[in-house]
């Protein structure tokens, strides 16, 4: 897929004068002159097959799957993802006690299922003992935690992931953490082409980095980590793939930064139409959404238009 930006004149001029202004003000301020950087040094993985793909260079993604429609991060959310023409599903991976790798966004357990405590301290078995479903709606009562291997086997050839690895699964010794679980598992099924890694946790994305290189991975924009590092700066110290922001930090400086790289923008977690019409206006990438039934109709009227 190309993943090519969708830019105006008017659009490249109105950021041009932004960037002018907004790389003025960091200078006056004092910021160090690498956070304008627009260069990578590295080369980027190819960006994850899509399975499912209308040919308009911008990616429909279900955030935790139609999470708008079904309880987030379980089967029936991939399910619906799935007949919604959904071109990637985002999921969150999560280690039980006993190390499998879950399909869980929640430190605690408390919100979305019948249990209580730190998913951590239970075991896969009473993991898929809880009720993940009657939080939402009664047409979900007895939904189940997946697993992610559970996933990969149902969206091997069918669809492409995101899969966000959450801090709260990493362990300092390197075999007991999460880094090379997903990534035997994606080996496992002959998946890398068809799936890209992300965190917030940057520790996570240096050993991918390191396990699996091949493997796309996107680092998820975490300021405390960057420090005043721009965008590139990060994607550079990290040899990401891809850089994915929530809407309110993709200012047009960062846009600015980004465009020249070719570096895949994409963008969480978005449910109004109107926000999403204005993102794609401004060439992101690809969008995450709990509602990807909504995003495609958008994306659709708004690419489709001369």
């Amino acid at each position: 897929m190309n993943l090519r930006r969708h830019f105006s004149s008017q659009s490249t001029l109105k950021l041009s004068l932004g960037f002018f202004f907004a790389s003025a003000l960091l200078f006056f301020s004092g910021c160090q002159s690498e956070s304008l950087t627009t260069k990578l040094t590295h080369e980027l993985a190819p960006f994850p097959e899509l399975i499912i793909d209308n040919g308009d260079d911008f990616v429909v993604i279900a955030h935790r799957g139609a999470s708008g429609y079904a309880p987030e991060n379980t089967m029936p959310a991939m399910e619906l993802a799935y007949e919604m023409s959904a071109e990637m599903i985002e999921v969150d991976v999560m280690l039980s006690r006993d190390g499998v790798p879950v399909l869980f966004h929640d430190a605690k357990v408390d919100e979305l299922t019948d249990g209580t405590g730190y998913l951590k301290d239970y075991s896969l078995e009473e993991l898929q003992a809880l009720d993940a479903g009657s939080w939402f709606s009664e047409e979900y009562v007895g939904t189940t935690i997946p697993t992610l291997e559970e996933l990969l086997v149902w969206a091997q050839g069918k669809m492409t992931l995101n899969v966000e690895i959450k801090t709260e699964a990493f362990r300092e010794e390197l075999e007991q953490s999460v880094e090379p679980k997903v990534v035997a598992l994606v080996e496992k099924y002959d998946m890398a082409n068809q799936v890209i890694f992300s965190s917030f946790d940057y520790q996570i994305l240096a050993r991918l980095q390191e396990l699996a290189p091949s493997i796309p991975a996107a680092v998820l924009y975490e300021a405390v980590q960057s420090g005043r590092k721009g965008p590139i700066d990060v994607v550079n110290e990290l040899q990401a793939d891809g850089f994915n922001c929530s809407w309110r930090l993709y200012s047009e400086q960062w846009q600015q930064l980004l465009e020249p790289s070719a570096v895949p923008v994409l963008i969480y977690t978005v449910n109004e139409a109107e926000q999403m019409a204005e993102l794609i206006q401004r060439g992101v990438n690809g969008i995450f959404s709990d509602y990807p039934d909504v995003l495609a109709e958008v994306a659709t009227a708004e690419l489709s238009t001369p």
